[in-house]
């Protein structure tokens, strides 16, 4: 099982990326996706998830209404779109699959570096 996650780089405040986490080894659509992040000298925090079929979404209030998370099952792709990115949003990004009825993440992405410059 292998989890990518990409896309991460320097960015102004105000501006926006796209994170993408390609998934193998896995019935992809049978796991429930989410992301995390690490800021430096902080712990791991939820960023949001989405459902196998895409058609549910959760967001933490951090990051609500101005990050959106897709998934693409024909692909075995996810992706996380962050606009109006602060100072604040600087961290390591990881995504994770969780198995249906799995209360965890069953696996994790080795993660992706995002700056944001004030």
């Amino acid at each position: 099982v292998q989890l990518q996650a990409s896309g991460g780089g320097l960015v102004q405040a105000g501006g926006s990326l796209g994170l993408s986490c390609a998934a193998s080894g896995i019935t992809f659509s049978n796991y429930n996706m989410g992301w995390f992040r690490r800021a430096p000298g902080k712990e791991r925090e939820f960023v949001g998830r989405i459902s196998g079929s895409g058609g549910t979404t959760y967001y933490s209030d951090s990051v609500k209404g101005r990050f959106t998370i897709s998934r693409d099952n024909a692909k075995n792709t996810m992706s996380l779109q962050m606009n109006s990115l602060k100072p604040e949003d600087t961290a390591v990004y990881y995504c994770a699959a969780s198995r249906f009825g799995s209360q965890y993440y069953d696996y994790w992405g080795q993660g992706t570096l995002v700056t944001v410059s004030s």
